[in-house]
């Protein structure tokens, strides 16, 4: 099967072209792609078979090669701001530490503080 990449996809209009390894235009019909997919974004790397349409080659059965880009990752902090909320986290854990090391569980809004700020951090590292 021949791959190649998106060059642009109207999900609106339903249609695209993508431009194969080969340098070919293909066109690009939404009933080509995969059911509860994502509408293509320009430069996604697809594999598809190819049929003569109407007005030339068109794609079908269309697959995504690479998954599509997560939203959560493209807008996470970067690494040098997540090292200093590592940081800051690490001080509110020293500091639960000692609460309990001198025999005391923190109160309930200083637990609940702390488990929402790991879960937090949790999501943000795991994006």
């Amino acid at each position: 099967m021949p791959t190649g990449k998106v060059k642009f996809f109207d999900a609106e209009r339903g249609f695209g072209f993508i431009t194969g390894d080969d340098g070919h235009q293909v066109f690009l019909h939404t009933t080509a792609l995969p059911t509860d997919a994502p509408a293509p974004k320009p430069g996604a790397r697809v594999e598809y078979g190819v049929a003569d349409g109407r007005k030339g080659p068109q794609a079908l059965s269309v697959r995504y090669l690479d998954p599509p880009p997560s939203v959560v990752r493209a807008t996470r902090k970067p690494a040098d701001e997540m090292a200093v909320v590592v940081e800051d986290v690490i001080k509110l854990l020293d500091a639960v530490g000692n609460q309990l090391r001198r025999g005391r569980y923190p109160d309930k809004a200083s637990a609940t503080k702390t488990a929402n700020v790991l879960r937090a951090i949790a999501d943000s590292l795991e994006a």
